[in-house]
């Protein structure tokens, strides 16, 4: 930082004041100024000046070159103390009291469970802390103020613990967000801040109006309807996409005209959700339009065997695509970069990519209808390609595009069906525990309860298990505690020692916050059982303390 003396000094040694600089000047604006000056050296900027209320020590110089380097550094040694010290209150004229913050109606959580949510924050576990707020806000709790600005942060650069923030933080939490920018997430999660004001619509962000239009999408679908299209041809392409989604909530063939309309949008993103949500009206033109590609790939091949009716399906995919497939939510791309998704998987031609499209945005009474038989048996019958021959892909690819429709429909007796229609394959896994959602929620337990038993590798039960909410209970906490056992034991008798805790540790990490915590006292005894195996004894550590953290928030 040290320079040569400039032709501009005073006579006595002194500097003057930068240019621009003014006498009584705040603390801040001066403290830019003393950036300024340190990172371009004393040599090419003078050493500003401190405010007249803070007062300089003497200079000591004897030589000028390091007497400016030193003041500078003295100078903004003080400036350090007085920013961390605070300034004096400005006149109260001219400005606006902030709004209290409305009085809360959920009481804070006891002491141990808020101790408890301090060591969550210090370790820095997501799936803990999404757990631990869940479970505060399901019993009627909210989090303490104190931890009010951390988890608020949290939810900055965490998106998945958003919702899980918005449930716990009460009303304290929205009015701080009202007041920082880097928190304004939470307001637009937040329906008690949104209300029915219809201004909010007119004047709010996208994430405030996306929350307005839900309100009033789940009260009143017309009236989101006639809302949305009287603004929409002002809207941004990114906006007109955010709130067409909404059209999720209580979607009907009242919205047919509308969504038909959005797939000749100039947004790419505007075109895919109007199509994945014609995908989810059956009777609609769409759905007509999907059948009829679909029949022309998929089609029942009639013959006798043994004096009996026999029906096999004989699979072809498009041959080439076009418009009209484009504007109908059909991507394409070049061959091979389908990739289902499975990390396992390879990537699928471009023709059984549009095959599975198709499929997926076909109604399922299309199936029913054309073979007579119901799901139970349609998901049966053989399966051949265009040649007649018995073929695997063909049968995967038409599996893939059932699922994926059954998905989108939410049909359960199609969903029961997939399920239990066979042996699974690696490539199937990922794609049919999206089916367990689909069933009703007393049935999903027992359901992967019974896939579990149909996998034969730990890599499968993973795939599949980690699809499925928590916490795990009843006959799916039995079988998953009966693979650990099972795996653990083979795993001791196995030589390679490299191979060690390798494929357990992947399903012991995801027990640990996803089996009931109930489960702790057996999994403690399984871990006693095997010192030193070291995923067994941290998924009995998690379980003891979120076991721990239930009977706080009870």
């Amino acid at each position: 930082m040290s320079g040569r003396r400039t032709a501009e000094e005073a006579p006595d040694g002194r500097r003057p004041e930068p240019r621009g600089a003014r006498a009584g000047g705040d603390v801040t604006s001066a403290w830019d100024e003393h950036v300024g000056a340190a990172l371009l050296g004393t040599r090419r900027r003078p050493v500003p000046a401190l405010p007249p209320d803070l007062s300089p020590g003497p200079a000591d110089g004897t030589d000028e070159d390091e007497d400016a380097a030193w003041r500078l550094l003295q100078q903004a040694a003080v400036l350090t103390v007085a920013r961390r010290a605070g300034r004096r209150p400005r006149p109260a004229q001219g400005f606006s009291p902030v709004a209290p913050c409305p009085a809360e109606s959920a009481p804070v959580v006891p002491p141990p469970a808020a101790r408890r949510l301090e060591l969550i924050l210090a370790r820095s576990d997501p799936a803990l802390l999404a757990e631990w707020l869940e479970t505060a806000a399901a019993r009627g709790y909210r989090a303490p103020a104190g931890s009010l600005p951390r988890l608020l942060d949290l939810g900055r650069n965490t998106t998945s613990l958003r919702p899980a923030i918005a449930k716990a933080v009460g009303r304290r939490g929205v009015w701080l967000a009202l007041h920082n920018t880097d928190w304004a997430y939470l307001v637009g999660m937040s329906a008690e801040v949104i209300g029915d004001d219809p201004r909010v619509w007119r004047t709010g962000t996208r994430n405030e109006r996306v929350a307005y239009l839900t309100r009033l999408r789940r009260r009143d679908p017309e009236a989101a309807a006639e809302t949305l299209r009287a603004t929409w041809t002002r809207e941004s392409a990114p906006d007109r996409a955010a709130f067409l989604a909404v059209f999720e909530h209580d979607l009907s063939d009242a919205d047919e005209e509308f969504l038909e309309e959005a797939l000749d949008d100039r947004g790419k993103d505007v075109r895919r959700v109007a199509a994945d949500l014609l995908a989810r009206l059956p009777g609609s033109a769409y759905g007509r339009r999907m059948a009829e590609r679909a029949r022309r790939c998929v089609r029942p091949h009639v013959h006798a065997l043994d004096g009996r009716r026999r029906i096999r399906l004989l699979v072809e995919p498009p041959e080439r695509h076009d418009e009209d497939m484009a504007r109908d939510g059909i991507p394409f791309h070049p061959p091979g970069s389908f990739t289902p998704d499975s990390p396992t998987a390879r990537p699928i031609g471009a023709r059984a990519g549009w095959l599975r499209e198709i499929l997926a945005r076909t109604p399922l009474a299309v199936w029913t209808d054309l073979l007579d038989l119901p799901p139970e048996e349609a998901v049966r019958l053989p399966v051949a390609d265009a040649r007649g021959e018995d073929d695997e892909r063909a049968a995967r690819d038409l599996h893939a595009g059932w699922t994926r429709a059954v998905v989108w429909q939410r049909d359960v007796r199609w969903a029961r069906a997939l399920l239990g229609d066979g042996v699974l394959t690696a490539e199937e896994i990922r794609e049919k525990a999206e089916l367990v959602g689909v069933l009703p929620a007393q049935e999903r337990a027992a359901t992967v309860g019974a896939l579990l038993r149909r996998v034969d590798r730990p890599d499968q039960a993973v795939a599949l298990l980690e699809r499925v909410p928590g916490p795990w209970t009843g006959g799916l906490a039995e079988a998953v505690l009966t693979l650990l056992s099972a795996l653990t034991a083979e795993e001791g008798r196995g030589r390679d020692a490299r191979r060690r805790h390798r494929e357990p540790s992947s399903l012991c990490e995801l027990a640990a916050h996803r089996l009931a915590p109930d489960a702790a006292p057996r999994v403690r005894r399984m871990a006693d059982a095997r010192p030193g195996h070291r995923p067994l004894a941290r998924l009995a550590r998690v379980l003891g303390f979120r076991d721990a953290m239930a009977r706080e928030l009870t």
